[in-house]
């Protein structure tokens, strides 16, 4: 694992996962943007948009506010901007940028918004410092993250457990931190924002919401986990039988008798007056 890249998007830029993105934000849409509206005139950073998924819901949810939706990977701002082009939104832009070297001058923006970033970062820390010098003084940040390990499920399952460790094990190796969700509140601390408060956002899937079952279950975290099949058996994290019947386990989760559970975390913060 040690020759792995750092700072790598561990699930890849496949059209499978580009659709996994827009399955995840759509049906995630009410519970982790239900409360993000921006005012009119503002100007808001999200930094790490990937294809849009989140995007064109910022743009919609708050029309009269103007983003700057930037991203490292130029294939996946193409996919962006095709995606707001055909939703006709005319208050969303996008530019290449890389998050640890932001050429923004100081108190650039009123918010940031940054949504499933800081999990794929080595240094989140530094990312979050970044940020902070390119946001007005009183400005918001606002940071969403899952954590791998909060998924738990009914029918219990060793081997579906055990896939879900490896994708936990090679996101670390790749220099990211699928845990990040719990680190929320600390990191905001540490790089000097004030009024932090950062809420659980818990989902819930029984067969009653089949919805959910299919739009997070299945398309978005049990996508997200076969995903890296390739590379944990490649790197020897789990034998070919295991991962298999590890799969099938988490596919039971959503028969007429499964349950799952997942808990997102979101941090809003604000940047103190005189830093």
């Amino acid at each position: 694992m040690a020759n792995m890249k750092r700072d790598q998007y561990v699930h890849g830029y496949t059209e499978e996962e580009h659709a996994r993105l827009h399955d995840q934000a759509a049906t995630l849409t009410e519970l982790l943007h239900g409360d993000t509206h921006y005012s009119k005139g503002s100007i808001v950073l999200e930094a790490g948009c990937g294809v849009g998924a989140q995007s064109i819901i910022l743009g919609k949810n708050s029309p009269e506010a103007h983003f700057l939706s930037i991203d490292i990977s130029g294939q996946s701002l193409d996919k962006a901007r095709a995606l707001i082009g055909r939703e006709g939104l005319l208050n969303v832009q996008f530019q290449i940028a890389d998050i640890y070297n932001l050429a923004f001058e100081e108190d650039s923006f009123d918010h940031v918004f940054v949504c499933f970033v800081l999990e794929h970062l080595s240094r989140p820390l530094e990312a979050l410092l970044h940020l902070k010098r390119i946001l007005k003084p009183k400005g918001s940040i606002t940071v969403i993250e899952g954590d791998h390990g909060s998924a738990y499920f009914y029918p219990e399952s060793k081997k579906a457990r055990a896939t879900i460790e490896s994708l936990i094990r090679i996101q670390a190796a790749m220099g990211g931190n699928s845990l990040i969700g719990r680190q929320t509140y600390p990191l905001l601390k540490a790089s000097g924002f004030h009024n932090v408060s950062v809420s659980p956002r818990m989902i819930y899937v029984d067969a009653d919401r089949p919805q959910l079952v299919e739009g997070f279950t299945r398309n978005t975290f049990i996508a997200m986990v076969e995903g890296v099949r390739e590379q944990a058996l490649h790197l020897g994290m789990i034998d070919e039988i295991t991962w298999e019947e590890g799969i099938d386990d988490l596919r039971r989760t959503t028969e007429k008798d499964g349950t799952f559970c997942y808990t997102f975390f979101k941090g809003i913060a604000i940047k103190p007056s005189g830093i």
